[in-house]
């Protein structure tokens, strides 16, 4: 089976960060584990860019607004955003279908399965598919803990779907949309492979960042551009002498990383792709709850402690649920209450239980996937000469009971 020659395509967008991350991450695993297969990754806002309503009025991309309001935290809205979005591609679905059949039309349609690893177009991407290349399987790897339905990652259509935790398989079940046999369970997110090859990596000291070997650590994170919450949690926890000290993951937040430096119990980071060396110095992990942000921390052994409020992005509020019921993270109404839970979290055991239950995670999803590709590629094959060999079957019982109704008409 591994050395068949396949061509996959896996269907990104570059809203937010984490789906291009999880893509990447994937074509590694792919690259590494199914050698003859050809990968391709396919960043949707550019083939749907003559059906984007925002780009024909502005030039600019749909999903550089969307990162533009991230960047300035105006998350509050994410709520009526979506479902705004979500009515824009309901409106011009019939423009987007055609767009995207087009795609899978010619050389793109030599293809023997769709990936997607986005949430709301998975609507237009099946129906497309379907129209054009019925016998290519058309797979959505969800990138959160949970679904927000409605037409968020789950669709009501016949497709196979991988989940990286219980609540989102238990979410797809009950909707009754999805066979059982279509639905995986992963033991985790989609991860970088170099978050599992650490063993014999140089490993950093926390001296080497002008920070004590022991006193408690945090590492603190939000995103590839930062954000100026950072100094204010360092500052709460320098005023409430917790013996508690930060290494703050800046990312391209340059003057955020000029503010903090020279702070008390504090070594500002800019932005690095070697997250892996800062988080194995630390003993907890603070920041927003993002699905690949707190699967980084589980794999590093670390808790976390993330804020849920109206700012929370409506896609990320299961994720809270979900960490506080494994006993591996914590949650603040507002990190203005940071130095209170921090003192809850390191006094006594609650640190060292936590971690407990932190290292009882074992996510090998990265790796678990391309298996599970090759599995669906196998059964679809076989599924669909199945229902061929059917086909002839229906039709001849088709015929038999339109002369059956024929006769007892003229009998009658």
């Amino acid at each position: 089976m591994d050395n068949e020659q396949r061509r996959v395509q896996l269907v990104f967008f570059d809203a937010g960060g984490g789906h291009r991350a999880a893509t990447e991450a994937l074509k590694e695993s792919l690259a590494e584990r199914k050698p003859s297969w050809r990968v391709e990754v396919v960043n949707l806002q550019e083939v749907l860019k003559s059906a984007d309503p925002l780009y024909i009025m502005t030039g600019v991309p749909a999903q550089d607004f969307y990162n533009a309001a991230l960047k300035m935290g105006l998350t509050y809205g994410s709520r009526p955003f979506l479902r705004g979005l979500q009515a824009v591609i309901k409106l011009c679905a019939p423009r987007i279908e055609n767009v995207l059949r087009e795609h899978w039309r010619g050389e793109n349609g030599k293809i023997d399965i769709v990936v997607s690893l986005i949430p709301n177009f998975n609507g237009v991407l099946f129906r497309s598919l379907q129209a054009e290349r019925p016998h290519v399987p058309f797979v959505t790897i969800m990138t959160d803990m949970a679904d927000t339905p409605p037409h968020f990652w789950q669709e009501k259509q016949d497709q196979y779907l991988v989940c990286g935790t219980d609540y989102a398989a238990q979410q797809a079940r009950a909707t009754g949309w999805y066979r059982d046999e279509r639905i995986f369970r992963t033991s985790g997110m989609i991860l970088r492979p170099s978050f599992y090859r650490t063993e014999h990596a140089p490993r950093l000291r926390r001296a080497e960042l002008g920070l004590a070997e022991d006193k408690a650590t945090a590492i603190v994170m939000f995103g590839g551009y930062g954000s100026n919450v950072a100094e204010d949690i360092v500052d709460r926890l320098n005023k409430a002498k917790l013996g508690v000290q930060c290494i703050v993951m800046c990312g391209r937040n340059e003057s955020l990383r000029a503010e903090l430096q020279g702070k008390e119990n504090c070594a500002a980071i800019g932005y690095t792709q070697d997250v892996v060396s800062y988080m194995r110095l630390a003993d907890f992990f603070i920041g927003k709850p993002g699905p690949g942000s707190m699967s980084e921390a589980w794999r590093m052994g670390l808790p976390v402690i993330v804020e849920r409020n109206a700012r929370t992005m409506i896609q990320e509020r299961p994720n809270v649920t979900v960490a506080a019921q494994a006993g591996v993270g914590l949650a603040v109404p507002s990190f203005r209450s940071i130095a209170k839970v921090v003192r809850g979290l390191i006094d006594g055991r609650k640190l060292e239980d936590m971690r407990i239950n932190v290292r009882k995670m074992d996510n090998r999803a990265v790796f678990e996937i391309p298996d599970i590709l090759d599995r669906i590629m196998h059964e679809h094959i076989a599924d669909a000469a199945n229902i061929v060999a059917f086909k002839p079957r229906r039709r001849l019982a088709a015929r038999i009971a339109q002369r059956w109704k024929t006769r007892r008409r003229k009998s009658g």
